[in-house]
C-alpha cells in the first residue's frame, strides 16, 4: 500500500509562518500560558465592553427610558447570591441603548465561550492557540471532540479549582471575604497549572482530567508517537512505527526551507489478549445449587418484607384517620359551642374561643381571626385579640389581611359621613392592631421577612379605636412595610437592618427592611438602626430622627418636610428629589450620599457634614449652612440664594454655574472652588462690625469674619459689583481686573 504523503511548504504563511516564528522564540510551555491568558481575556473583554458602553449611554443618553430587562436584574443577583454579594438596587428604568448593551454582556461571553470550545473541540485549536501554534489533541493524535472539550475546560481547568476554591471560602472563616475568595481562586488556578511543569509529557490536571496532551501544531503527531515508544503498554504484542523523510524532523529551520513529502507506514496493533468482564449468567450455571438457594431466600425475604410494609403503611393510615377524626370532632364541637344562644352563651363561647388557642388545628388560626372580624362583644373581641398573640407568628398574615379590610371599611363609613356607626368596627380594627404589635414584641426577632404591606398601625388619640403603637428597641429587620401606615408610632431604637440567616453583614440574604410609599408622619426613630432600608417616596412629614442612621438608605423622592433629624447619619444615602423644607439637620452626617434635585428650602444645617455629597441642582434656599461642610460637594446649578453660608467649608467645591444671590458667605473658605457661571449679585464676603446695637457706624470686620479666596478664580463669576471686585483684589483672588 502507498504511504500518504505530508507536505509542507515555505509560502503557506497564514497556518505556518506565524506559529513556527513562535516555536524559534518562545517554549511551548510559556505559549500555552500566553494563550490561556488571552483566551481568558478574549471573554471577559466580550462582557466589558458592551456593559460599558452601556453605562456610558446610560449618563449621556437623552432617549425615553424603558423598564430594565428583568434578566438582568436576576443574573445579578444569582451572582451576588453566589458570592456572598450585598444586594444592590439597581435602576428600575434605564435607556434603551442600556438595556441593550447590558443584555449583550451577557450573551456575548456566553456566545464566545461556545464558539471556542467548538473550535477546540473540532480543531484541538481555540483562536488563541492557533495564534501561538498551540493543539490539543488525545493520545492518538485526533481532536478532543465537543465533550472531551467541554470536560476538559470545563471541569477540570475552571470547574474543579474554582469548586474547591469556593468551597473552602464558604465552608471557613474566610466567608465573606471576596479579598480571599479571589486569592484563593488564584491559587487553585495555578497550582493545577503548575502540574504541567513537573510532568516530562507538560499535562496539566486538566489533561489528565480529559485524556489530552498538548502538542506544538508544527510539529504534527511527533511527540505522542515518540512517547508512545518510551511507554509501551503491556496490551500490545507489536507496535510498528516506520517514516522515512527528506530531511531531518529534528532540525526545524531545514524543515521549513521548502517543500518536502514524509511516508507514514500503518501502525500494526496486535492485542495480546482480551479481558472479559465478569459475567454474571456464566457464574450462575457454574454454580447452579448456590444460585438456587439466592434465589429462594431472596423471594422469601421480598413477600416477607412486602407483607410486613403493608400491614405497617395500612396500621399508620388507620392512625392518621383515627386522629383527624378526632381532630375533626373537636374542632367542629367547638365551633358549634360557639353558636350557642342559651343563658351560658357567653362563657362557652370564651371558652372555645381559648381552647381553640391550644389545640394543634391549622383550620383553628383562620376561623379565631375570621371569627374577629365579625364579634360584636368588646370583651370577646379582647379574648380573640388574645389567643391569637399566643399562637406565636402563624396569624401574622391572617390579621394584615383583617387589618386591611376594617381601615377600609372605616374609611368608607367615614366618607359616607357615619363615624358613629363604626363604633364596633374601630374595636375590632383596634384588636388586630394589638394583636400584630404584641405579636412583633413578644417574638421579637423571629418576624424576618414578614409581609405586613398595606397595613394600618396608625396612632388614635381617641375614641373607640385608641392606639398607642409602641416598638421600641425591637428587631424588626427584613420586614416588608411597604405602603403601611404607621403615622405616629414609637420606634426609638428598633432595627430594621439585620445580618441575615449566615450572621455576617454587608450580604446577600441581609435582613433590609423596606419602607417605600408608606406613612411614617410623626413617628419617633430616634436612634434606629436603618442602614440600607428602601424608603422612597415614604412620607416622613414631622417624623423624629434624632441620631438615627440611615447609611446606604434608599430615600428617593421622601418627604422629610419639618423632620427632626439631629445628628443623623446619612452617608452614602440617596436622597435624590426628596424634601426637606424646614428640617432641622444640625450636625447631620451626609458625606458621599446624593440629594441631586433635593428641596431644602429653610432648612437648618449649622455644622452638617456633606463633604464629597452630590448637590447638584438642589434648592437650598434660605438656608442656614452656617459652618456645614462642603468640601469638594458637586454643587452644580444648586439654589444658594439668602442662604446663610458663615464659616462653611467649600474648599474644592464644584459650584458650576451655582445661584448665591445675597448668600452670606462670611468667614468661608472657598479656596480651590470652581465657580464658572456662578451668579455673586449682593454676596457678602465680610460682616462687618457694629460698634453699639443703636449706632450705625460700622468697624471694618474682623479678620475670622473673611471669607478665604486666596487663589480663587473669579474670572467666570456673574453679576460682580464693586465692592466685591475690592474685595476679591485685596484679598487674593483672580479676575482680569486685579491688577
Amino acid at each position: 500500500m502507498a504511504s500518504p504523503t505530508l507536505k509542507t511548504g515555505q509560502h503557506r504563511e497564514g497556518s505556518w509562518y506565524f506559529p513556527l516564528r513562535l516555536n524559534l522564540v518562545l517554549p511551548l510551555v510559556t505559549r500555552r500560558c500566553v494563550a490561556a491568558l488571552l483566551e481568558v481575556s478574549l471573554v471577559t473583554t466580550s462582557a466589558l465592553l458592551p456593559y460599558g458602553i452601556g453605562l456610558y449611554a446610560e449618563k449621556y443618553s437623552k432617549a425615553e427610558p424603558v423598564p430594565l430587562n428583568p434578566v438582568l436584574g436576576a443574573t445579578q443577583n444569582a451572582i451576588a447570591k453566589t458570592l456572598a454579594y450585598p444586594r444592590l438596587q439597581l435602576t428600575k428604568r434605564v435607556t434603551p441603548l442600556t438595556n441593550f448593551f447590558w443584555c449583550a454582556s451577557l450573551v456575548m461571553p456566553v456566545g464566545v465561550t461556545l464558539w471556542q470550545l467548538y473550535l477546540l473541540g473540532k480543531t484541538g485549536q481555540t483562536t488563541p492557540k492557533g495564534w501561538f501554534g498551540v493543539r490539543v489533541v488525545t493520545a492518538s493524535g485526533k481532536p478532543p471532540g465537543l465533550i472531551g472539550a467541554v470536560w476538559r475546560e470545563a471541569v477540570g481547568r475552571w470547574g474543579l479549582p474554582l469548586g474547591s476554591a469556593y468551597l473552602l471560602w464558604r465552608y471557613t472563616g474566610a466567608f465573606p471575604d471576596l479579598v480571599i475568595l479571589l486569592g484563593l481562586a488564584g491559587l487553585m488556578l495555578l497550582a493545577e497549572s503548575f502540574c504541567s511543569v513537573l510532568n516530562p509529557q507538560h499535562r496539566s490536571l486538566h489533561d489528565y482530567i480529559a485524556g489530552t496532551y498538548v502538542s506544538d501544531s508544527s510539529r504534527l503527531l511527533l511527540p505522542y508517537w515518540s512517547s508512545f515508544e518510551s511507554s509501551p503498554t503491556p496490551e500490545y504484542e507489536e507496535v510498528e512505527l516506520e517514516e522515512e523523510t527528506d530531511g531531518q524532523w529534528s532540525n526545524h529551520q531545514e524543515a521549513t526551507s521548502g517543500y518536502r513529502s514524509a511516508t507514514v507506514n500503518p501502525i500494526t496493533l496486535i492485542s495480546l489478549s482480551q479481558q472479559h468482564s465478569p459475567n454474571l449468567w456464566l457464574w450462575m450455571r457454574r454454580h447452579p445449587g448456590l444460585t438456587l438457594l439466592i434465589v429462594t431466600f431472596g423471594g422469601m425475604g421480598s413477600v416477607l418484607g412486602t407483607f410486613v410494609g403493608t400491614q405497617i403503611y395500612i396500621q399508620s393510615q388507620a392512625n392518621w384517620r383515627a386522629f383527624n377524626q378526632q381532630k375533626n370532632e373537636v374542632f367542629l364541637t367547638l365551633v358549634k359551642q360557639l353558636s350557642s344562644t342559651d343563658s351560658t352563651a357567653q362563657e362557652k363561647r370564651l371558652g372555645s374561643i381559648l381552647a381553640l388557642g391550644r389545640i394543634d388545628d391549622h383550620r383553628a388560626v383562620p376561623f379565631l381571626v375570621d371569627l374577629l372580624g365579625q364579634e360584636n362583644t368588646p370583651s370577646l373581641i379582647d379574648t380573640l385579640q388574645q389567643t391569637l398573640v399566643s399562637k406565636g407568628v402563624q396569624p401574622l398574615p391572617h390579621l394584615r389581611i383583617l387589618n386591611q379590610s376594617l381601615a377600609n371599611d372605616q374609611k368608607t363609613l367615614t366618607r359616607e359621613g357615619k363615624p358613629g356607626v363604626g363604633g364596633v368596627l374601630a374595636v375590632r380594627h383596634r384588636a388586630t392592631k394589638q394583636a400584630i404589635s404584641k405579636i412583633l414584641t413578644i417574638y421579637d426577632g423571629q418576624v424576618h421577612n414578614a409581609n405586613l404591606s398595606y397595613i394600618n398601625l396608625s396612632k388614635v388619640n381617641q375614641g373607640y379605636g385608641y392606639f398607642n403603637p409602641i416598638l421600641d428597641n425591637l428587631n424588626l429587620s427584613g420586614i416588608n412595610f411597604r405602603y403601611a401606615n404607621l403615622s405616629g408610632a414609637n420606634l426609638q431604637g428598633s432595627r430594621f437592618y439585620g445580618p441575615g440567616e449566615d450572621q455576617h453583614f454587608g450580604t446577600f440574604d441581609d435582613w433590609v427592611s423596606d419602607f417605600s410609599g408608606a406613612d411614617l408622619r410623626a413617628v419617633n426613630l430616634t436612634g434606629a438602626i436603618l442602614d440600607n432600608v428602601l424608603m422612597n417616596r415614604t412620607n416622613l412629614i414631622g417624623a423624629t430622627l434624632n441620631r438615627a442612621r440611615f447609611y446606604n438608605s434608599s430615600l428617593i423622592g421622601a418627604n422629610l418636610s419639618s423632620a427632626q433629624l439631629i445628628n443623623a447619619d446619612f452617608r452614602r444615602a440617596i436622597l435624590e428629589n426628596a424634601s426637606l423644607t424646614g428640617a432641622n439637620l444640625g450636625e447631620a452626617k451626609f458625606s458621599l450620599s446624593s440629594l441631586h434635585g433635593a428641596r431644602l428650602g429653610k432648612v437648618s444645617a449649622v455644622r452638617s457634614d456633606f463633604s464629597s455629597a452630590d448637590l447638584s441642582q438642589s434648592s437650598w434656599q434660605g438656608a442656614n449652612l452656617s459652618r456645614a461642610n462642603l468640601s469638594n460637594a458637586n454643587l452644580k446649578n444648586v439654589d444658594f440664594n439668602s442662604t446663610q453660608l458663615v464659616g462653611a467649608n467649600l474648599r474644592n467645591a464644584k459650584l458650576y454655574n451655582a445661584k448665591l444671590r445675597y448668600a452670606n458667605l462670611s468667614a468661608a473658605d472657598l479656596r480651590g472652588a470652581n465657580l464658572a457661571g456662578a451668579d455673586f449679585k449682593g454676596v457678602t464676603f465680610a460682616m462687618a462690625k457694629q460698634t453699639k446695637a443703636n449706632q450705625f457706624i460700622t468697624l471694618p470686620p474682623p479678620k475670622s469674619n473673611l471669607a478665604r479666596i486666596k487663589g480663587v478664580d473669579f474670572a467666570n463669576v456673574k453679576n460682580l459689583d464693586e465692592q466685591q471686585l475690592r474685595y476679591i483684589c485685596t484679598y487674593g483672588g483672580l479676575h482680569p481686573r486685579c491688577l
